[in-house]
């Protein structure tokens, strides 16, 4: 397993961009894996679409790679490479709406779509409890996606992705302050609309059905026929 982004070492990464320069299949590899998951959920954030956003995020490796030399290190090579996401997100915008700019995309209406975490390991669960998971978060993603389009974005980069206050501000150009009231209010509407979306789902809290009442059934029996 590669090291995150955000757990590498300076030097490392140094040697990292180094030989990238010369185009070093191995470490661009690294690069792309460490920063995959992030890009991805940045682009989606802003575009909504799944297919657009994995375009996205190719095109601007495919930007990164070829001005590699032009990246100076003021800032992680993690925020470059977002920056980089969010101006080609928003040029994809303004091909759907000319005058679209990162201003049109905080004023947007909110939108139903499905905003697709990359796939981390967990145990193993019986299909019941599986398939209640996989119900809540559809409802998660749901209301993620049905947040504003200026709170989603800042959602998705501190909380989900956890960048710093100081690289959401970079990467999509505003203020620390503004990252942070944005973020709160964002929490805000998450809870609201969660709480309204869940409210309908309590009736099938706490399920004992399916294969675990059937694995009760053969506890039992197993018990009784022990204590003839």
């Amino acid at each position: 397993m590669s090291v995150s982004a955000a757990t590498t070492p300076l030097f490392a990464e140094q040697e990292l961009i180094a030989r990238a320069r010369r185009r070093d299949e191995g470490a661009i590899r690294t690069i792309v894996r460490q920063n995959n998951r992030r890009l991805f959920r940045v682009a989606r954030s802003i575009l909504k679409d799944d297919w657009d956003a994995e375009d996205t995020v190719q095109d601007a490796y495919l930007r990164a790679f070829s001005h590699l030399a032009e990246f100076e290190g003021r800032s992680a090579l993690s925020t470059w490479l977002t920056r980089i996401v969010v101006n080609e997100a928003l040029g994809r915008l303004r091909k759907r709406r000319p005058v679209a700019d990162f201003e049109e995309v905080e004023r947007g209406a909110a939108d139903n779509g499905q905003l697709v975490p990359f796939p981390r390991a967990a145990p193993q669960l019986d299909p019941e409890r599986a398939m209640a998971q996989s119900q809540l978060g559809n409802v998660l993603e749901k209301a993620i996606d049905a947040l504003p389009d200026v709170y989603r974005v800042v959602l998705v980069a501190r909380v989900i992705e956890e960048m710093s206050v100081e690289e959401t501000a970079e990467a999509f150009g505003l203020k620390p302050e503004t990252v942070k009231t944005r973020l709160h209010r964002a929490r805000a509407l998450l809870r609201r609309g969660l709480e309204e979306n869940v409210g309908v789902m309590l009736a099938d809290t706490y399920q004992f059905g399916g294969v675990r009442c059937e694995r009760m059934a053969d506890r039992v029996i197993a018990r009784l026929n022990e204590l003839r």
